[in-house]
């Protein structure tokens, strides 16, 4: 049995053994659709690659070490891997989610789930009492985002892990924004956790990818069945490239975390900014929580200028030279988004505001150029309000 590593070590080696084939220290990327069979049913492990793929297997792995469980899952997607986790449910069951969270989240819940009658609760989560006020018998789930896209909000998974299992409710977390560097749910509580792993797992936007980790087999067999029976696997070239990204997770979230830092620091203290949400600052909703919780504050942050319209938030945007005005995050590049027409259009306009989303709000996912180049964009483009 190898040596129980420490997280910077468990990226790399989490998991992991040379390939038998040639003692290959990467996996190697196995592109094949199926595999050769010495009698019918009788083959090395692997017999067609919905089922299972070694690469595919690697990662699974690597997913389920570094964020302390016992069994990872590798999709096509972060919606593929939510899409499983819901697919555990029956028509009637009700879940009870983040009220801000991710648009494509909010469109998956309720425009593909609710036509087949399951119940979504969509409360602010900040204080547990609110969760408590929605659970009813039919509660089967109940979903975080912790910090939530794109308000930043922290959540306590161990205070909702306890009503989760006085109540007998799976509880999931969606990890991305802080990943197991910062943040490991199933050790506060919670049954699942999932990452959209095009974030920064991969960490060099070139892949799209989503993963689910569990400690529990008999829950591992059943997300296992779903995302056998409906497909959305992640493809053997898109694994190595997540399974390389995570070998430098832990190096990149160390700079994300640093110049999240300065450029949060720098805009609170600019002339034309209103209101800036990153979980560092202390009068931060829920800053001892992120403190307690988390072994630092990420490279998300969302700001509002003052008196600034949608005009304005999209002029921002446009201005910005160093940041990509662009979806996603997560990347070692700087993104810039406006959450209103980008990354959650999907979500009705009274709907995006009762959560703080409001037309005038723009997201940056800070990657890991130098600090100084990224505060130097950022104040041109604030100056193109004048």
């Amino acid at each position: 049995m190898k040596k129980q590593l420490r997280f910077n070590s468990n990226t790399i080696h989490g998991g992991q053994e040379p390939d038998k084939a040639y003692g290959a220290v990467m996996p190697p990327i196995y592109q094949t659709s199926t595999f050769a069979q010495s009698t019918p049913g009788g083959h090395k492990g692997f017999e067609y690659s919905r089922s299972g793929n070694p690469t595919r297997h690697a990662l699974e792995k690597s997913l389920a070490s570094i964020e302390n469980g016992n069994y990872g899952l590798a999709f096509a997607s972060g919606l593929a891997a939510m899409d499983a986790v819901i697919k555990l449910l029956s028509p009637g069951d009700e879940v009870i989610s983040t009220n801000d969270l991710y648009g494509g989240s909010y469109r998956l819940f309720r425009k593909v789930f609710e036509p087949f009658g399951l119940h979504f609760h969509f409360v602010d989560m900040q204080d547990p009492s609110h969760i408590v006020a929605a659970i009813s018998e039919n509660t089967k789930l109940i979903w975080v985002e912790t910090p939530t896209n794109p308000m930043m909000n922290v959540i306590d998974i161990r205070a909702v892990a306890d009503l989760a299992k006085r109540n007998n409710i799976l509880l999931a977390v969606d990890n991305t924004f802080a990943t197991p560097y910062l943040q490991q749910p199933l050790d506060l509580g919670a049954d699942i956790v999932m990452h959209s792993a095009t974030k920064y797992l991969g960490g060099h936007s070139d892949v799209v990818a989503g993963a689910l980790v569990v400690r529990d087999s008999d829950l591992a067999d059943r997300l296992y069945f779903v995302q056998n029976a409906s497909g959305g696997v992640c493809g053997p070239m898109d694994s190595f490239l997540v399974l390389r990204g995570i070998k430098t997770l832990h190096v990149r979230m160390q700079r994300h975390c640093e110049n999240g830092a300065k450029i949060a620091a720098f805009l609170r203290d600019h002339p034309a900014i209103e209101k800036v949400y990153w979980p560092g600052f202390e009068d931060h909703p829920n800053h001892e929580v992120a403190k307690n919780q988390m072994n630092g504050f990420g490279g998300m942050i969302s700001f509002v200028p003052k008196g600034a319209t949608y005009e304005d938030a999209v002029k921002i945007v446009e201005s910005l030279e160093v940041f990509t005005l662009a979806e996603s995050l997560g990347g070692v590049e700087s993104l810039a988004g406006h959450p209103a027409s980008m990354t959650h259009a999907s979500i009705p306009k009274e709907e995006r505001e009762k959560s703080g989303v409001s037309d005038a709000l723009v997201r940056l996912s800070v990657g890991i150029e130098d600090a100084e180049d990224l505060i130097e964009d950022l104040g041109q483009a604030l100056s193109a309000l004048n």
